[in-house]
This record gives structure tokens, C-alpha cells and sequence, in this order.
């Protein structure tokens, strides 16, 4: 009976590890199929050759409202897309749980903060955000044009939800974008994400 538990625990330790196994910085990125907030369909193939960034996001998080209420989340979003980065904003939110969002609010968000990403994915079952390993609202995964993950971790380098140290943090994301950009190894690939947790 002893050794039946045992093998039990051992079972659902080894799923509790695969359904979290987070992306790994210098490693292949998990492959993925979501759908958008239109209703459309995409691949992280799709965009072979270009670099990827996946934002993971919740708008009632104070963390996340923190960039977009000051429009820096909007500003990055946009000098990325413009360097022809594809920007993907992810929602891991199950049914129920905060941040949730049908397609047309997402859009509607979307819209009414002048976001402007690629695409948002709607993530209900978690399948994405467990693939990588999203634990925060906001989470980065920049994956480089040969599909490798760059950089996986924070926006940036000052723990707070006041809109007032944007200025004075160190943009993680843009600064590995910057370096990809310039042909350049990421400086700093990992950092600790910080923010709300994800609702999955």
C-alpha cells in the first residue's frame, strides 16, 4: 500500500512539473496553436523567422494597469511592431477568474487603451501559460528569429504598481529587443517576473 502511494505521489509530482514546465532561455520556444480574440488561429510557426514577443497580461492587475495607464506598454508595443517584431499579448485567465475576457471585451480593451499588439490570445484553459511557464501578469518570453527564447522575466527592474518609477527602472524588454535588433546576445536573458499571479 506504502509503495502504491508512493508511486501516486510520484505520479502527480511529475504532472504538477510537466504542466509547469516553464520556456528555457537559450532552448528551442515550446510550440504552440492559440486562438485570438477574433477568432483566428495562430501558430508560434507562423512567425518562422521574425522575433516573437509574448506578453502575458491581466488588465485588472495593478501591475499591468501601471504601463498601460502611463501608455508605456502601448509605446513599446509599437516600436517593436515597427522594427517588424510580432508582438502577442496572451490571457492564461480561466472562466470565472479575474482578468477573464471574452473576444469582443478583449478587443474592446484593445481599442479603448490604444494597445496595440498583433494579436491577443485567448488562453482559457491555461495550455499556453503552462507551456512556458507564465506565472505573472506581466511576463515576458521574447523568442529570436531562429525560434530560440531570448529573454523570459520582467518588464522591467523595479518591483512596484506605482506608474512613477517606469521612468527610473531598466527596460528589460526593450533593451533585449535592442540588442536583438542589433544583431547582439541578449545581456540580461532571465530575470524574476514579478506581478499579479496568473488566474489560471
Amino acid at each position: 500500500m506504502r509503495r502504491l502511494f508512493t508511486g501516486l505521489f510520484l505520479g502527480v509530482v511529475m504532472l504538477t512539473s510537466q504542466a509547469f514546465a516553464a520556456a528555457e532561455v537559450g532552448k528551442p520556444a515550446p510550440a504552440f496553436t492559440a486562438t485570438d480574440s477574433n477568432g483566428k488561429t495562430h501558430s508560434l510557426s507562423d512567425f518562422a523567422g521574425k522575433t516573437v514577443v509574448l506578453e502575458w497580461t491581466n488588465h485588472d492587475c495593478p501591475f499591468v494597469k501601471k504601463f498601460y495607464k502611463a501608455g508605456k506598454m502601448q509605446e513599446l508595443q509599437r516600436a517593436a511592431t515597427a522594427d517588424g517584431v510580432v508582438w502577442l499579448s496572451v490571457i492564461s485567465s480561466a472562466p470565472g477568474k479575474e482578468g477573464h475576457v471574452t473576444g469582443a471585451a478583449a478587443n474592446k480593451l484593445t481599442t479603448d487603451r490604444n494597445a496595440a499588439p498583433a494579436a491577443v490570445l485567448l488562453d482559457e484553459k491555461g495550455t499556453v501559460g503552462k507551456l512556458y511557464g507564465a506565472k505573472t501578469t506581466p511576463h515576458f518570453f521574447i523568442v529570436n528569429s531562429a525560434g530560440v527564447v531570448a529573454y523570459a522575466g520582467a518588464i522591467d527592474s523595479i518591483k512596484s504598481t506605482d506608474s512613477a518609477d517606469i521612468a527610473s527602472a531598466t527596460n528589460y524588454v526593450a533593451q533585449a529587443l535592442g540588442e536583438l535588433k542589433a544583431g547582439k546576445a541578449v545581456s540580461i536573458p532571465s530575470t524574476q517576473a514579478y506581478g499579479c499571479s496568473v488566474k489560471y
